[in-house]
Parts: structure tokens; sequence; C-alpha cells
């Protein structure tokens, strides 16, 4: 059967497809073999460029201008080319260094340079290279950008409803009112905390042989200071160098990287699960689509489906980021090949993660607050002042104020008459009477309403 979005085994690349095609041109098979090819090109120019490497070729400004256009020119043609030449090698990092091969016989300064291709390299001097780029580039590219813009989109939202009042919930029970805002904002301050955490993780690389030690390069050119030309060559790829590893990189880079991103999606899958909440208590309805059906049986519905979507999604995306940052990083003593195929679901788990924002801010762009709703709780819920009543009576040192706000709220529906009553009596000094006098929940926030709109100001 060929291949389509409708027979593809992956949701990312099928019903998704749409979702995720952006990623295509830096975690697919296609962008692991750019950047592959990527890598042995430079590798190559640095051997050339190394005095003490007195067999390779100086490289003239032609051969120069060739090599880049090679890389320039890499595409798909170019990628299927060294997939069939796969075929053959069964060998999918020799592939690539036959294919640059057969470019360099197209020139004639080159052709001498052939056996430098690869030269002293293990594959995964190529690997963890290319897949560091890989990851750079869709963090970069992809999902500090699609972070933003959910971060800009929920600070609107949390600005816009910063005076907006609502009955809090802990434990599922009513509890001191905050804003709509408020809430909100706690989400973007949580967001933007672990988008600078993600934006910290430094990827590290290596180029140095098949246990780490540089040993076949040493004997080939003694002379050469090894580990001072890897580490320019790691560098220059904007990779941070490391010294010590065995024949792989130990990509303890990619189990903070994949951490990073666990901790961003349990955040917004938290948000996905409240704000579901809340428009099942009425807090929220949602802007109806035309066309769209809610339910196939029940044609008055219109179900919160962005928000379980995007819940759905991030639960698999932290469960493959979950295995990555617990997998990777272990080694069967300098080499087993079980990274091979985890690395490759990389984009896989991005990609479930790109999917999941962009229905969460799809779903927060259809909400409409239902005013009337959360006045309806705030106004059904006067119990909860008990909690300002009885810190007042502590300030003037009543006796068990604890004791008796609980006496007369705990499990009863007390309402604003009986309250103020309770109020009335109190032995406390009559500014402090007026003031819980005075209160009622929906001006019973706090600091809220100021957190909501200074949230720029605790960066």
């Amino acid at each position: 059967m060929e291949l389509s979005a409708l027979t593809a085994l992956s949701p990312t690349d099928g019903r998704y497809a749409g979702k995720t095609a952006a990623l295509r041109g830096c975690l697919s098979e296609y962008g692991l073999l750019q950047r592959r090819f990527l890598i042995e090109v430079r590798w190559l120019e640095a051997l050339c460029d190394c005095a003490d490497i007195e067999e390779a070729p100086r490289l003239s400004a032609a051969a120069r201008d060739y090599l880049q256009q090679l890389v320039d020119d890499f595409d798909i043609q170019s990628a299927s080319a060294i997939k069939a030449i796969e075929s053959t090698t069964n060998h999918d990092v020799k592939a690539v260094e036959y294919y640059l091969k057969q470019q360099l016989a197209e020139h004639p300064e080159l052709v001498d340079a052939s056996e430098f291709v690869h030269f002293a390299c293990t594959s995964e001097d190529i690997n963890n290279l290319a897949y560091g780029l890989m990851l750079n580039d869709a963090r970069a590219n992809h999902i500090q950008p699609g972070l933003k813009s959910l971060e800009q989109q929920l600070l609107r939202m949390a600005e816009e409803f910063a005076d907006l009042p609502m009955l809090s919930r802990t434990h599922g029970q009513p509890a001191s009112p905050t804003t709509l805002g408020k809430e909100l904002a706690n989400v973007v301050y949580r967001l933007r905390r672990q988008r600078r955490a993600l934006a910290r993780v430094e990827i590290t690389g290596k180029m140095n042989g098949a246990v780490g030690n540089f040993n076949a390069h040493r004997v080939a050119y003694p002379e050469v200071d090894w580990i001072e030309l890897s580490r320019l060559f790691v560098e220059n790829l904007g990779i941070a160098w490391n010294p010590y590893t065995t024949q792989i990189e130990p990509h303890d880079c990619i189990a903070e990287y994949a951490h990073a991103l666990v901790r961003i999606n349990t955040i917004l899958l938290d948000l996905a699960r409240d704000i579901w909440g809340y428009v099942a208590v009425g807090y929220f309805k949602q802007n109806v689509i035309a066309g769209e059906v809610g339910s196939s049986t029940m044609p008055h519905k219109v179900n919160p489906i962005d928000f379980e979507n995007a819940e759905g999604n991030l639960g698999i995306a932290n469960a493959l980021l979950g295995h990555f940052a617990e997998k990777l990083p272990v080694s069967r003593w300098q080499r087993d090949l079980t990274d091979s195929t985890v690395l490759r679901a990389l984009g896989t788990a991005i990609g479930h993660c790109q999917i999941a924002w962009l229905s969460l801010g799809k779903g927060l762009g259809k909400l409409a607050v239902n005013h009337a709703r959360l006045n309806e709780d705030l106004e059904n819920s006067w119990e909860v002042l008990g909690e300002a009543v009885q810190t007042v009576m502590r300030r003037y040192s009543l006796p068990e104020p604890y004791e008796q706000l609980k006496a007369l709220t705990r499990g009863k529906g007390i309402d604003e008459h009986s309250l103020r009553e309770f109020i009335h009596a109190l032995d406390i000094p009559t500014g402090a009477k007026t003031l819980l006098l005075s209160l009622s929940p929906s001006d019973y926030t706090g600091y809220a309403r100021r957190l909501a709109r200074q949230l720029n100001h605790y960066q």
C-alpha cells in the first residue's frame, strides 16, 4: 500500500501531518541525512585546513565553493541517492561517506581528498553531531517560537481577565476567591521559567573516534593536536564540546532537553485539565464553529476536544521523552546500539508536542467567559469569607477564632445574612468590623488583580 497521510502508521505523519509538516526539514530521516552530509563535508574541510596533515590537499577557493554548493544543494534526491547506496552497504553512515566520495570524483581538485572523507571517524562521531544540530534547530526554529506564541496568548488572557473574580477550589471545594487572570498568570510564569531552562540546555558533541581517545588519529598523525582540532571543529558547528566520552557521546544533554520538555508539557497538561474542568462547570463557553459536530448522537454538545487532544498528545510526548531521558544516557561498556533506534523517535516526540501546543492554542482561542456563571458561584459561597473573619479575630485576640468559624461554616451553606450577623456580634474595633461587613466574595481576591497585571515585572 502506498504511503500517504491515510496509510501512515504514526498520526504525526498521518491525521496530524498538517500540524507537524514544518518539523520535517530538521527531525526526519531526511533531516538526519542532510546534517550527516554537512558534518562529513566540514570534517573534510577541517582536515584539509590542518597544516600538519600534509597528505590532505589544500583547498582552493573553487574547491571550497564546490563543497559549499554540495551542502546548499542537498535535497530529497540527494537523500534518496544515499538510501540507494545504503540498500547495498546496509550501513547508513557509510552510505553518506560513499555518496560524498561520488560527488568529490566530479571535481578534479577533490579526487585526491577522497580518503580523507570520514577519516578516523566512527559513525557516532557523525551521528551525535547530526542529532545535536537537529535538536538545536528544532529548539530555535520550532519549539521556542511555538511555546512563545502560546505564552503570549496566555499573557493576553491574563491581562484581559486580571480583574475578573472567580471562586477558587482547593480539594474541589470552594476556597478563597482569585481572578481568572491571576490563574492564567500562574501558568505564564511557570511556562516562562521552564522555557528559559530549555534554552539553557547545552547540546554537547564529540569527534574523538572509536572509544573517545583518538587512538587511530594519533597513530596516523602523532604531530597533530587532535584534542584541540576536535574542540574547534565541534564548537564551530555551534555545539558544546564534550572531551570525555566512550564511543558514544553519553546523551546526558538529550536527557536534560527531554526533561525540560516534560516539565513544560506537564504545566500545559495541568492547564488543559483545568480549562476542561472550567468548561464543565460553565465558567467558559466555547465559540461554535460553523459546520463542526460536537457529538455523533447529541447535537447540542460543544465538546472541549482541543483540550482533550492536547492532554492526550502531551501524555504520549512525555512518555517518549521520559524514555529518552532514562535510556539514552545508559550504554553497555564503550558502546551498544540501543540508542540508535531510540534517537530516531525524537521527531515523533516533538511532533506530539507540536500537535498538543497547537490544539491548546486553538482551544484557548475558542473560549468565551460566562460572567453570569462566575458570579453565581461567588454569590453562593459566602462561607469563603470565613478565612478573612477568623484572621481578623486572631489579630484582636478573640478566643478560638478558627474554631468559631469552623462551627459556623464547615459543611454548611451559610449566606450573606448569617455571616454578617456573626460579624456584628464580634468585639473588634469599629474600623475592622466595617471592613469585614463591606466584604463580598467577588472582592475578596487579595492581590490577585495586581499580580495578574504585573506579570512582566516578576520575570
